[in-house]
């Protein structure tokens, strides 16, 4: 069966950096677009970052375009979502997403807060 594993969250300082990763399994991981969504405390889940199954085209939400990069590696089954230059509005829980005959599959999120 699909299933997405997420990492690299954690706790880090403003101006800082994280790298999430999102392991997946259970489908033809190169066939298919991916998708990080975030859901800040109190708020509503969004979408973050895209990307084409070969990788070739990207889109971000406008709050971390120049700041936020994705990227896959499709031969380790993975996506990444490179975080730099973070804000305190970037605390939130970052989930990773797929979806597979139209069938929504998710992550079980990692945390990241941006504090000092």
């Amino acid at each position: 069966q699909v299933r997405l594993v997420e990492s690299g969250g954690g706790l880090v300082q403003p101006g800082g950096s994280l790298r999430l990763s999102c392991a997946a399994s259970g489908f033809a991981f190169s066939s298919y677009a991916m998708s990080w969504y975030r859901q800040p405390p109190g708020k509503e889940r969004e979408l973050v970052a895209h990307i084409t199954g070969t990788g070739s085209n990207t889109n971000y939400a406008d709050s971390v375009k120049g700041r936020f990069t994705i990227s896959r590696d499709n031969a380790r089954n993975t996506v990444y979502l490179q975080m730099n230059s973070l804000k305190p509005e970037d605390t939130a829980v970052y989930s990773c997403k797929v979806v597979v005959w139209s069938s929504v599959h998710w992550g079980q999120g990692t945390q990241v807060t941006v504090s000092s």
